[in-house]
């Protein structure tokens, strides 16, 4: 069965009812109607809470006036206390002694030289060919630091060529100089006393 939707007509529209009508429309206040005897605070508690604040603000009012009147009412009250104030007795002496010798003695205090530092030296690797501690000795020099190469011979072990950096005055500079070398991607590299004059 076939249905022709385009002979059809616009549908009629409905009136609005009364309740619709209404519906529509928007109050001023944005608010909803309540119920009536619904009401969010009920005007008892309002007028309570009212009449708590009013005697409140009496009673603060109230206390104010009764103190500044027995303020300026009548001649100052002389209080035991204020009779003996002049006449306090002596303070007894000290019964020690060390108190007195304690503020008036001087301190010496001894300095201890600061012993001879020692100077360092850095072993960044020990390589069998002399062509791999000269590449090491290269990436050092790129980081920004001069290093040696040099070649130790022992009777156990043959020819070993060590690169190090040095000599330093002491181990924190020697630390440092360690940990920039760390960034830059050079490992292992041992602190020792130098031991090469």
């Amino acid at each position: 069965m076939s249905v022709d939707y385009a002979d059809k007509g616009k549908p009629n529209k409905r009136k609005p009812t009364k309740k619709n009508r209404n519906s529509n429309k928007r109050t001023t206040s944005g608010a909803r109607r309540n119920k009536p005897g619904q009401s969010k605070l009920p005007i008892v508690v309002l007028i309570v809470g009212g009449l708590l604040l009013v005697a409140f603000v009496v009673f603060l009012w109230l206390l104010k006036n009764n103190a500044t009147d027995s303020e300026s009412g009548g001649e100052p009250v002389v209080t035991p206390q204020a009779q003996f104030e002049d006449e306090l007795p002596q303070a007894p002496e000290e019964r020690w002694q060390y108190i007195h010798d304690l503020e008036n003695r001087e301190v010496e205090v001894i300095v201890p030289e600061r012993a001879e530092t020692q100077r360092r030296l850095m072993q960044c690797g020990s390589f069998r060919r002399q062509s791999d501690a000269e590449t090491l000795r290269a990436q050092i020099a790129m980081l920004g630091h001069e290093s040696q190469v040099r070649q130790t011979q022992s009777s156990e072990h043959g020819v070993w060529y060590r690169v190090i950096l040095g000599p330093f005055e002491n181990l924190r500079a020697a630390q440092s100089v360690n940990n920039q070398l760390r960034r830059g991607n050079v490992q292992g590299c041992q602190i020792w006393l130098w031991n090469l004059d």
